[in-house]
């Protein structure tokens, strides 16, 4: 007779972990950072059509690193539970925290029911009317949901970049002073520059009317990083 085979629990989980954390690092990272009127979302992407951060609501984004067709069907469940509640209920209803909550719920499932888990990091930020209520939650593979102040970076090689932030990160930053320093953190891992047509970049601007979320395109990269070149 022959013996099933048997895995523990603890095993498989640290398995499964492993499995997605290796998925992630291949990956390059992303930060999102606070500045003066708003959040700034930056990433290396090449794509320009493959985005890596997006608009969910009003006042509120996502943004993802990892496998791009997981992390996409997410967005796309996002979208769909804001519109339903903001349209059931009101707008003012939808809110960071509770998107954030479901996708770890989400999230949480597949890793602990399914045999392969989720190789993807989501962020979900919104801008507050003033700074001391932006939020921002950092969801992992696990669903593991943890909230962030001044900034957050997800992927790739983060732990380096984090560390680089909590060194030259500074309150009140302009957009300009926030964009060089994201994408300078972006540099530290790849100790090569890298070119605005090869950065994405969107802001949610607490003083722009109506949406916040507004991306910005290469030509604006440039003008304001042209004073720090």
């Amino acid at each position: 007779m022959v013996l099933p085979y048997y895995v523990s629990p603890e095993q498989m989980m640290q398995d499964k972990a492993e499995y997605a954390r290796k998925g992630i690092a291949k990956g390059k990272s992303l930060v999102a950072m606070e500045y003066r009127d708003g959040i700034i979302l930056t990433a290396e992407n090449p794509s320009s059509s493959l985005h890596k951060i997006w608009e969910i609501y009003d006042r509120i984004a996502f943004a993802g690193v990892g496998k791009y067709s997981e992390f996409e069907n997410l967005r796309k469940s996002g979208v769909r539970y804001a519109d339903t509640k903001g349209y059931i209920y009101s707008r003012e209803d939808v809110t960071a925290k509770s998107l954030a909550e479901a996708y770890s719920q989400a999230i949480g499932n597949v890793f602990t029911q399914e045999v392969k888990p989720l190789e993807i990091e989501i962020l979900v930020v919104e801008v507050g009317e003033v700074q001391s209520e932006n939020a921002m939650y950092h969801i992992l593979f696990d669903g593991s949901i943890s909230d962030r102040k001044q900034f957050a970076v997800i992927g790739g090689q983060a732990e380096e970049v984090t560390r680089f932030l909590k060194e030259q990160y500074r309150e009140n930053s302009s957009l300009a002073d926030a964009l060089w320093l994201s994408q300078k953190a972006l540099r530290v891992v790849e100790n090569k520059p890298i070119s605005e047509t090869n950065l994405e970049v969107a802001i949610l601007d607490r003083n722009r009317p109506g949406r916040k979320f507004r991306r910005i395109p290469p030509a604006e990269i440039r003008d304001l990083m042209k004073s720090y070149l």
